[in-house]
């Protein structure tokens, strides 16, 4: 069960392929095919997520879902998170995490517009105005 816009869970050959398309440089690995994105509670199984999927889903889900073309309940299994690791004396030590809304502070984006008239000005019927630089419309 797994978003397909998530790139920690997708095979490296698509991340190096949506790298490319975007122009990127830096390296890049994949936890895909692998039980580590589970073992760090970012991924989780319908029977955990059962109380959030049988609730009022947010419309924000449902659309982000649409536009992946996948289920609300398949696009929440897996969780954006943010981990930090530090190696001492040949010990890896996980020393931060977070996750969902506590990743906001790696968008500064999202506090200016919060500030202005129209703030994010998302709606459940438009698209969402996040999009990647090639599929802007053209005129």
């Amino acid at each position: 069960m797994r978003r397909c816009c998530s790139p920690p869970c997708a095979p490296l050959a698509k991340l190096i392929g949506f790298r490319e398309r975007m122009g990127w440089a830096i390296d890049w690995v994949s936890s895909g095919g692998s039980d580590f994105n589970r073992d760090i509670g970012f991924l989780h199984t319908e029977e955990e997520l059962k109380p959030f999927l049988e609730g009022e889903i947010p419309s924000t889900v449902v659309q982000n879902a649409r536009m992946c073309g996948t289920s609300a309940a398949a696009y929440v299994a897996e969780g954006p998170g943010l981990s930090v690791y530090s190696l001492s004396d040949g010990i890896v030590y996980r020393t931060y995490v977070s996750t969902s809304r506590g990743l906001e502070l790696a968008m500064p984006y999202y506090g200016l517009l919060d500030r202005t008239p129209k703030g994010r000005d998302e709606s459940s019927t438009e698209p969402l105005w996040v999009r990647r630089h090639d599929e802007y419309e053209t005129s």
